[in-house]
Formats: C-alpha cells, structure tokens, sequence
C-alpha cells in the first residue's frame, strides 16, 4: 500500500523543491506487476465514482501541474481509465482568450469546475496566473489590471485569492487535490528527445517547449513559493516524483482514492415513500 501521507505538502513545511526528489524506489515489482496494481485502482475508482455520481454531494477537483514533459497528459489517461466518463470533465488551460482577460483570473475556472456527484481534471488551471505570468510578468500587460496600492506584492494577493476561492469550494461540497509532477531537467530533455525521434510524438513538441528551459530556475522558485502558499489542510498540494512514468501513476491514483474513501460515501437510502412506489411498480411489473 502507498501512503499518500508520504507526498503531502503540509500547510507549516518548509519544503524546498530541490531537496525533494524526482525518483524514489518504485512501489511495483515488475511491468506486469504495475499494470495489475494499476488495474487494481481504476476499477476501485470507477466503484467509487459510482457512489460519488448517486449520493449527489461532494465533487472531486483534480488539479495538475507541472514543467513540459512531466506526464500529466499519460497520469489522466491511465489513471481516470475505468472511469465512467459521463461523470468527469477534463479541462486544458491554454492562454487566455479575449473574453477570458475581462475578468479575474479565477474566472475560467469558475464557469468549468465539477458539479456536485462529478470528477473535474483541470490539466494546468488557475495556478498559471502565479507560475508562468509570474516568470514572464510582461503577460501582465495583456491583463489589463487596475493600479495597486503602492506596496502591494501581486503575487501575495492572489495566493491569497486562490486560498479564498479554494475554502469556498471546500466548504460547499468540492474536494480539491493538487499534483506537482516533480520531474528533473535531465528528464525532461529525454522526453522531450523522444518527442523528436518519435514521428506520432512529433506534435506534441513546439519550439516554446525549448526556450522555456532556459527558464527552469525561475519556474522551480515559482512553483516552490505557489505551493508553500497555497497548501492547507482542506486543499493540499501533493508533490509526486515522476521521473518514472509507472511509479507516479501509482502514487497519483492511490491519493485519489484515499480522498473519495474518506468522503465516506454511500449510496442514497429509500424513504419509506419511494420504498411504497418501488413496491407498487412491483406489482405492475408482475401483472
């Protein structure tokens, strides 16, 4: 078993990112012993999210984020795979539309989380707006925003917004986990290696992949200072090693379960009323 205790982000750490690591020993044994594991948890999944969907009262938000190449894209595909797909909505943040940029930053976000009985999968998310604008803050420009008091750290302002909008999605019904998917720099060059060797990865792969490289110490602080200021006891932030593909798959769907299993959930009980309708159809059923 894994515990997810191990790559929780506590609200009073002072982790540093470079001290954690990108690769640990693997939870599997073999190949064939990961696929087993990993079948073993979508299936829980899928019963569970079945429990979610009928008692109609939490949602789950699943938010990931991560350098170029880090496998969010594989994490969704693999891990969410026996689920119902009805009840989970995947989300991409890419730049921000025209419209998009008339409002706060948080609200994209807003008009697309998940319904109460609903898995939502934002694949990159608000956090952008304290990650990438915060390494190339000339995209502030584009946003258009009102003078602030002479003073006022941006950043620390909207940490706080996310902590805000976070608690009030708690409070109403939304579970919220956040994945850091910690890859290394070395790492990241061989994948991003493959995707030029690889003729059906080739699409995946543009040139702003490589000139964000040069800036990897400044998303490293980025991200190190976002997650130490966003990180409570309600909404964590995981930080999952993922130089091994496998092991990170495993480490996220074991975090996803363990967050449904203690929502104890339950499907809806009858009332005597519908118990008396269900036994009445009974009887023009066996007419």
């Amino acid at each position: 078993m894994i515990d997810p205790e191990i790559f929780r982000v506590l609200a009073s750490t002072t982790m540093r990112l470079k001290d954690c690591p990108t690769i640990i020993k693997p939870f599997y044994q073999s190949k064939k012993d990961y696929r087993q594991l990993l079948e073993n948890g979508t299936k829980e999944l899928g019963e569970l999210q079945n429990i979610l969907n009928a008692s109609g009262k939490y949602a789950l938000l699943i938010i990931f984020q991560a350098m170029d190449a880090a496998g969010k894209d594989g994490a969704i595909r693999h891990v969410m795979s026996g689920i119902n797909p009805q009840g989970c909505h995947v989300h991409s943040f890419k730049q921000p539309t025209e419209k998009e940029l008339k409002h706060d930053f948080l609200w994209r976000a807003a008009c697309v989380l998940p319904e109460r009985g609903e898995i939502g999968i934002f694949n990159r998310s608000y956090y952008e707006d304290v990650l990438i604008v915060k390494v190339h803050p000339e995209i502030l420009d584009k946003q258009n925003l009102p003078e602030m008091k002479a003073g006022t750290d941006l950043w620390e302002e909207r940490y706080q917004s996310i902590r805000d909008f976070e608690a009030h999605l708690h409070r109403n019904g939304t579970r919220i986990i956040k994945f850091f998917l910690h890859i290394s720099k070395e790492e990241q060059r061989k994948r991003l290696l493959e995707r030029i060797d690889i003729p059906d990865k080739n699409w995946k792969l543009s040139l702003a992949d490589f000139e964000e490289r040069q800036y990897w110490e400044q998303y490293m602080d980025a991200f190190e200072k976002c997650i130490l200021a966003t990180t409570t006891d309600d909404c964590p932030w995981y930080f999952v090693p993922a130089d091994d593909k496998n092991n990170a798959r495993l480490i996220i769907s074991s975090i996803i379960l363990k967050t449904l299993q203690d929502m104890k959930l339950s499907y809806p009980r009858a009332t005597k009323n519908h118990y008396a309708q269900l036994e009445m159809l009974r009887k023009k059923l066996e007419e």
